[in-house]
């Protein structure tokens, strides 16, 4: 069974920077594509960016020019830099990973999520 673990949230001063990891693991599977998605109170989860197997990037607006999205393939691990925060970005962020399994099925895998607060 694979699984996503995430670290790296935190309290940030305004336009400070953190760096979110997520690391997958088990056995028999590739990972055909990341995402990096995000869900503030009463609001619903929506995407921040995403990475294809090309090494393709996309963002959402409101974080061009502030985050930036990575993989270590050898690691199968996906990273957020996250850099000028803004309170608008304070979330719970949740990483997403596109796998095939050693069963050759596509599945849809989900961290657990970790928070980041800008602190105002």
């Amino acid at each position: 069974q694979v699984q996503l673990v995430e670290s790296g949230g935190g309290l940030v001063q305004p336009g400070g920077s953190l760096r979110l990891s997520c690391a997958a693991s088990g056995i028999g599977f590739s990972i055909n594509g990341w995402g990096w998605y995000r869900q503030a109170p009463w609001n619903k989860r929506e995407v921040v960016a995403n990475i294809g197997s090309g090494g393709s990037t996309n963002y959402r607006n409101s974080v061009k020019g502030r985050f930036t999205i990575s993989r270590d393939s050898a690691r199968n691990t996906v990273y957020l830099q996250m850099n000028n925060l803004e309170p608008e970005d304070t979330a719970v962020y949740y990483c997403n990973a596109i796998i095939v399994d050693e069963a050759h099925r596509l599945k849809n895998i989900w961290g657990q999520g970790t928070q980041v607060t800008e602190n105002t």
